[in-house]
């Protein structure tokens, strides 16, 4: 096991932050998310992110409180979101120790981990993997993560600091894509050596039809517009509620342009289904007293300015024909490519694996595939399925507090962020966990702070009362 200068550093921000409260610990909770190729600490093959490290200190802080404590402990109470997920991790985790024993050899399975087969790339016999105790952690620390966003989010002051720190993220990933392009254009990819110091394969230098691909903060071009892509979500849908417009609005385009210049297959094609929820939230959201000029701008224009660029694009045979090559290059022809076939056979496995094990699972992290629902099929089969449906259901279709207000444009943000992340992980998914970033968002479109402006009678951290009823203002006007 070795201390990597980026664990030093998360320990340290740790030690402060339990002197400066959870508020504090939440904001940089959410930040050290971003480092998605870091490795905090190396033990084995097994990797401790930074913001896995900083989980621990952001529960010491938060869980020492006995009404915070209190409020995790409900979430996990049947038949909340919490519970559901609890549920899914222990039967992924049980079943994650005995299947591959207990079926042993009765198929063959993509690992994701090691195996006490040779590495070869391909097929080995079922059998246990590393990964099935290193996935169990990280849905573990997704658990933990979502009902301590809950018990902060429980009030104003901390559903708002969650806020900050989603936007901080979105900030951060982008930052980091940009001095992506900026050192590999300059010769300074060694800056980027402390936060890509985790056992991964990374594809940093990829290049594709002479332009090169962003990685930013992430081990891959794919995995960085799948991320990303929550980012679109959450700011887009501030931008359009008329909430925060300072940033969310730049964070959005700048995030959006990032994931076309990305060139990952996954980003261009989930792109389109996410401008579609973002559209139709732009529907619901304007008219109406409450109803913001954002929306009803996009709602009137988005559909005539797209024909009209469409029109252009077409008129211009030049310009056409390079958009069409690059289209096909990164989607239309993507099918035929090396990487597209190897990671269908993935799925083919995945699914295959499911059926061999009579629709149970083969257990949590065992078997690697190229979409999320290939990989709930094979890992988890039905069961865990069905668990991971309940959770998202009574996490994101349940009705809290008055719509249109700033908590409730912030929960349909963090919906929005979800289902888009989601997308990309349909496209692109190898694992059953979603990433501390989907949690989190979950815990904030699942937390009611209204409860607590029910029980006291002046808004906190000196918010006009108005702020938090009606009227739809930037989320961080005073």
């Amino acid at each position: 096991m070795s201390l990597e200068p980026i664990g030093i550093f998360t320990l340290v921000l740790g030690i402060y932050c339990l002197f400066a409260g959870y508020h504090a610990s939440i904001v940089v909770f959410i930040g050290l998310s971003v480092f998605g190729a870091a490795a905090a600490i190396l033990m084995g093959s097994a990797n401790i992110q930074p913001a896995h490290l900083f989980l621990a200190f952001l529960a010491l802080s938060v869980l020492t409180y006995r009404n915070k404590f209190g409020i995790a402990v409900k979430a996990l109470s049947f038949p909340r979101p919490g519970f559901w997920l609890a549920c899914l991790l222990i039967y992924g985790t049980v079943l994650g120790f005995f299947a591959p024993r207990l079926l042993a050899r009765m198929t063959d399975i993509i690992p994701l981990g090691t195996t006490e087969y040779p590495s070869t790339g391909s097929t080995v016999p079922l059998g246990p993997v590393s990964s099935n105790f290193t996935q169990a952690v990280y849905v573990s620390a997704d658990l933990l993560a979502y009902v301590l966003i809950l018990a902060i989010g429980s009030t104003l002051a901390g559903f708002r600091a969650i806020t900050v720190g989603v936007l901080v993220f979105a900030g951060a990933n982008a930052f980091f894509a940009l001095l992506d392009l900026v050192t590999y254009g300059t010769g300074a990819q060694e800056l980027f050596v402390y936060i890509r110091n985790a056992q991964y394969t990374f594809h940093d230098d990829d290049v594709v039809a002479g332009v090169k691909r962003i990685v930013g903060s992430w081990p891959e071009a794919s995995a960085f517009a799948g991320i990303s892509l929550a980012s679109v979500g959450f700011t887009g849908t501030l931008w359009l509620c008329g909430r925060d417009l300072r940033w969310s609005g730049a964070l959005f385009l700048v995030t959006t342009l990032l994931i076309i210049r990305s060139t990952s297959s996954a980003g261009l094609l989930a792109l389109p289904l996410c401008f579609l929820i973002l559209y139709v939230t732009a529907f619901f959201r304007c008219g109406g007293r409450s109803g913001t000029r954002n929306s009803s701008a996009i709602v009137l224009f988005a559909p005539p300015l797209i024909c009209l660029v469409a029109l252009a694009i077409a008129l211009n045979e030049e310009l056409f024909r390079q958009l069409y090559s690059y289209l096909d290059l990164l989607i239309f022809s993507k099918s035929t490519s090396h990487s597209a076939v190897e990671r269908g056979s993935w799925n083919t496995y995945g699914y295959q694996n499911f059926l061999d094990s009579y629709g149970l699972g083969v257990g949590l992290g065992t078997s690697r595939t190229s979409s999320f629902l290939f990989a709930l099929l094979s890992n988890v089969g039905i069961p865990g399925t069905i668990m991971f449906m309940l959770f998202a259901i009574t996490a994101f279709s349940k009705r809290r507090g008055t719509p249109r207000t700033v908590t409730s444009d912030v929960r349909l943000a963090a919906r929005n962020g979800c289902a888009c992340l989601m997308i990309g992980a349909m496209v692109a998914g190898p694992t059953v966990d979603l990433g501390l970033v989907f949690f989190i968002l979950a815990g904030l479109a699942s937390a009611e702070p209204e409860h607590e402006a029910m029980a006291v009678p002046s808004p906190p951290l000196h918010a006009r009362e108005d702020e938090f009823t009606t009227r739809p203002k930037p989320f961080r006007q005073a």
